[in-house]
């Protein structure tokens, strides 16, 4: 399988280097506005690929992405100082309407994997813009959330992170919600499986878990500046469920009718993603105060969208190219 990855910044070039480690698909191209850079990326993760797989790393421009079957949107700009959440998400609407228009043109078929922040709006945009059917576009949401969830109570637990069982639903952000009445050990409630083992999930573990999932990406930011190999290897795994047509179930985003009374919204719920895209949603069993959470980070991600002048973003010649050749 071809991928597309268009935006060679740390998470673009992250996931093309987590594709290549995977060896999960045959070939990975990258598009940027900054050829030169974009050559860079390619030419030095070819160069590692001999160490892991016989994936072949190649950079262009758009016509490059004839036959990918999935293309990775990472690009977009940086806040100005003094810029306010809309006007960075209006002037990444205007980046996304002109790379979508060239994908488009490409590109038709492919399935579009957003990993633009902030997430959840980008990818209700994306949808948008391109009019493709909501199960073909898919925000990473809260995939790595849920990775961070599940090796804290690893850890706790003293079990394998595989033998966890729990999501981070909602926003990928600070409304998200960790959904601890679903979570399982196995095939044990969480907090039965704690108590059985002799670790009890106390208030203050609890708590302790709930700060070190939804603080991760401030710690990460303020030690290096970004976050991008978490993401990196999120994206691969949606990439190797899509290339695989595993039916694997997985906190993505995307726009769905109904999420908890609000409608037309992109959160993460868990949902099974296959070789078309989206096959299914699956929505956990809440407590009360877990879906009033989810409901406020719904409506939160809503009204924000919804803020977003989209019509501006359509203006101007079509397939414009942003200076990507």
């Amino acid at each position: 399988m071809k991928i597309g990855i268009v935006g060679c910044g740390a998470v673009g070039s992250a996931a093309g280097f987590a594709l290549v480690l995977e060896g999960a698909v045959d070939e990975v191209v990258f598009v940027d506005r900054d050829a030169g850079r974009a050559a860079a990326e390619a030419a030095d993760i070819a160069h590692a690929a001999p160490f892991a797989s016989a994936t072949q790393v190649s950079s262009g421009g758009w016509r490059a992405l004839d036959g990918a079957r999935v293309i990775i949107l990472a690009a977009g700009v940086a806040q100005k100082p003094g810029e306010t959440r809309i006007e960075l998400l209006s002037r990444n609407a205007e980046v996304f309407r002109a790379v979508i228009g060239e994908i488009s043109a490409v590109a038709p078929e492919a399935i579009l994997l957003v990993a633009t922040n902030p997430v959840d709006v980008m990818t209700a945009i994306a949808t948008r813009l391109s009019g493709k059917a909501p199960a073909t576009v898919i925000g990473t949401g809260t995939i790595l959330d849920t990775a961070r969830f599940r090796a804290l109570l690893s850890d706790h637990l003293g079990v394998a992170a595989k033998s966890v069982h729990a999501y981070v639903i909602g926003e990928h952000g600070d409304s998200e919600v960790l959904a601890w009445s679903a979570a399982r050990a196995g095939a044990v409630p969480i907090r039965d499986f704690a108590a059985q083992i002799g670790a009890p999930l106390t208030d203050a573990v609890v708590a302790r878990i709930d700060n070190g999932v939804r603080r991760a990406a401030y710690t990460i930011i303020d030690g290096k500046g970004f976050t991008n190999y978490g993401i990196g290897a999120g994206i691969a795994r949606i990439v190797r469920a899509i290339d695989r047509d595993e039916q694997a179930v997985l906190s993505v985003s995307a726009v769905s009718p109904d999420i908890a009374g609000v409608k037309e919204v992109a959160v993460s719920i868990p949902r099974i993603v296959g070789r078309s895209g989206i096959s299914a949603a699956l929505m956990p069993r809440l407590d009360a105060h877990e879906e009033f959470a989810l409901a406020e980070s719904a409506r939160l991600i809503r009204d924000l969208t919804e803020e977003v002048p989209l019509w501006a973003a359509r203006s101007g010649a079509p397939g414009h190219s942003a200076g990507i050749p």
